[in-house]
């Protein structure tokens, strides 16, 4: 008994996360090269024309619905590409049309946080600004190894530039589509509070078989 109760404290201390294959960089794109995708949500800004900015969704079929100007197909289209386009468009009503455009990421925000769920964000805040929209991370929230999956796979970055230095999604090439997950902490406090309870009944046992 006493040698299956050393072999249990000692799987408990050694066990760790399964090894997973190394995952592929991801590639930092500026924003203006970014190519629009079906479910992208871009922010416009015409200077002094209130009536034409807003936030526009991609459809389904690629398409956004803007004002005066009707569908555009921006589907593989890029940043740089629709804010010309718009800027042509806008010139037919009034002289030398200021136009920006940022486009918005749909990311989601899984794990050991508040409020896991799918948000529309800024791609100029940082990975720590978005899991605070989602609440900040749970008292076993490991915000040391969070994770960035995309379609599936996880993929690679630099974890000082994205929390320590505080470089922005944009810039350590994070896009719409993402998943940022906040795992759980290796034997965190719940965990040690488990475990010393199951010593405390495997002692308890040891002691009982050793005073039959």
């Amino acid at each position: 008994m006493n040698k299956a109760l050393a072999l249990l404290i000692a799987a408990a201390l050694t066990a760790g996360p399964a090894a997973a294959q190394d995952p592929a960089p991801i590639v930092s794109q500026a924003a203006g090269g970014y190519t629009l995708q079906p479910g992208d949500v871009v922010r416009i800004n015409v200077w002094g024309h209130e009536e034409y900015s807003g936030q526009f969704q991609v459809d389904e079929e690629g398409r956004i619905h803007y004002p005066i100007l009707g569908a555009i197909h921006t589907s593989n289209m890029t940043v740089a590409a629709l804010r010309d386009t718009l800027r042509a468009g806008l010139e037919r009503l009034f002289t030398n049309p200021f136009v920006t455009l940022t486009p918005l990421f749909r990311i989601a925000v899984l794990g050991e946080v508040q409020t896991p769920g799918l948000y529309t964000v800024d791609p100029t805040l940082s990975v720590l600004d978005i899991v605070a929209l989602a609440g900040g991370a749970t008292r076993v929230g490991n915000l040391g190894k969070i994770r960035v999956f995309r379609s599936g796979a996880e993929t690679r970055f630099s974890f000082e530039q994205a929390t320590i230095r505080g470089r922005t999604l944009q810039e350590i090439g994070v896009r719409s589509g993402d998943e940022i997950i906040v795992p759980r902490k290796f034997f965190a406090r719940e965990d040690f509070t488990i475990l010393l309870q199951l010593l405390q009944i495997g002692l308890s046992i040891a002691i009982f078989v050793n005073t039959l």
